[in-house]
């Protein structure tokens, strides 16, 4: 870029919005890595729009000048999402951070992009409802529905994907929508709110979203049980959801997880593979389902069985579970973390797990397991020291073990995570000939591909283009 055509940018960003323009190095660099492995790469600009219009104006500007754009939530993505390969705008939404309106009798929210999980949460407290998608992270609404995010109450409550009604997004030549409505089912055309969920940025930036809201359980119990081996568990999980158990999060920690939250928190459990669950309805209805999964962890092998119903008692017993993460990476003081994230049909989970276990025992790798079992869904969570050589590029090829695992069990590269950068070889193979559908619908809504490029669809040759 020109520097004539930088200082024209600069100026008409900052006649635009005043001090929310910013092309300190520092800032731009924080905005070119999120909680990514792979390399940083800053875009030239960080911009703090307030406004729909504001959004709008920036995109038109961009298009004008043919500068990419890659939108920016809370920055916690992990395969590369806000990485701006080709440098551009970056367009940081946490200002637009407002609750527009909470729809009690419709059980629905209107917010901006920028407002997180926990502000949603917060907000929500005391009212008998509550938002049930929540990642490991407080990631925003906007950035969650981006990656088409879930989280650990996915089995009973579902995804992003079935828990946004409508969405207002900027497309790429800066005209703005609205898709679907507050109604619960429309037969009104092709379903644009489903396409933009889980599109990373690469069709349009997403401004608003009206959500769905749940009644708060009647009651809610906690419990974890520890078994003799990572197969017992999994089976254990498989049986509750073959049997249709409404349970509302059963969470897979390994041994080496437990070993792990055990150090970091002072916990005690047992350092065994444990699942983690919690049930949500009326206690009655709990007490039946309790009753049956009993019995199921029974069969396997499952011991030192706890329960939970008090609030503070069950905050604590998910603390391990909470502290995940950052527990892994205490285990390697001064590491670096590559998570890696695939999903497979339930009945195929056990398999899955104990070959991964089997292949990660021949790497020597330190990779605890972490898994949203009951609907299939399990990371890798490998703590890399950057003292030891070419253990990055072990974790990478293990990675690329486990995805292609998943693929031949007719799962997929990601349940969660989505593609970003780091997971782009393998949609080839997932998608085949429906990738060419993608690229087109791609190529149709952002002909010069500004929208976050080089995101989500494999290039051909050596463009998107």
């Amino acid at each position: 870029m020109d520097d004539l055509l930088r200082q024209r940018v600069s100026t008409t960003l900052q006649a635009l919005l005043g001090d929310r323009v910013t092309d300190q190095p520092e800032i731009r660099k924080q905005h070119g890595t999120g909680f990514s492995y792979h390399p940083c790469q800053p875009p030239d600009w960080v911009v703090y729009p307030q406004t729909t219009e504001e959004i709008a104006a920036i995109v038109r500007l961009c298009q004008e000048h043919q500068l990419p754009i890659i939108p920016f939530g809370a920055g916690t993505s992990v395969e590369g999402h806000v990485l701006a390969l080709k440098g551009g705008v970056c367009i940081d939404l946490q200002l637009m951070n407002q609750i527009l309106e909470v729809d009690a009798a419709n059980r629905c929210a209107t917010v901006q992009a920028g407002v997180t999980r926990n502000q949603l949460d917060a907000w929500l407290e005391g009212s008998g409802f509550f938002f049930p998608i929540g990642p490991g992270v407080n990631a925003t609404l906007g950035g969650m529905a981006s990656t088409r995010a879930s989280g650990t109450n996915a089995v009973r409550y579902g995804t992003m994907k079935d828990n946004v009604l409508s969405l207002k997004v900027v497309l790429p030549d800066g005209q703005v929508i609205k898709t679907g409505s507050k109604a619960r089912k429309s037969s009104t055309g092709y379903d644009l709110t489903r396409l933009y969920i889980g599109s990373e940025g690469t069709l349009g930036i997403l401004a608003e979203l009206t959500i769905k809201l749940h009644s708060y359980p009647e009651a809610i119990y906690a419990a974890v049980c520890s078994f003799p081996d990572v197969e017992a568990a999994v089976n254990t999980a498989i049986q509750t959801i073959q049997a249709g158990v409404a349970i509302a999060k059963i969470e897979l920690l390994d041994a080496l997880m437990m070993q792990a939250v055990n150090r970091y928190s002072g916990l005690g459990y047992p350092e065994k593979p444990t699942l983690f669950l919690e049930f949500h309805g009326s206690p009655a209805e709990i007490e039946g389902q309790i009753q049956r999964v009993q019995a199921f962890a029974s069969r396997f092998g499952g011991t030192d069985l706890i329960w939970e119903q008090e609030e503070a008692a069950r905050l604590k017993l998910w603390q391990a579970r909470t502290d995940a993460a950052p527990a892994a990476l205490a285990m390697v003081p001064g590491s670096s973390m590559m998570s890696t994230d695939v999903c497979v049909p339930i009945s195929r989970l056990a398999q899955c797990i104990v070959d991964t276990q089997a292949d990660l025992a021949e790497t020597g790798l330190f990779a605890p397991i972490l898994g949203h079992v009951g609907d299939g869904n399990f990371h890798l969570t490998i703590p890399i020291d950057p003292a030891s050589p070419g253990q990055f590029e072990k974790a990478k090829a293990l990675n690329e073990r486990l995805v292609h695992r998943a693929l031949a069990l007719e799962g997929t590269c990601s349940g969660e995570h989505g593609i970003g950068i780091g997971k782009l070889a393998y949609l080839a193979q997932e998608h085949g000939v429906a990738l060419d559908v993608m690229r087109a619908i791609k190529n149709a809504l952002d002909p010069n591909n500004l929208m976050n490029p080089g995101k989500l669809l494999p290039p051909v040759g050596p463009d998107l283009r």
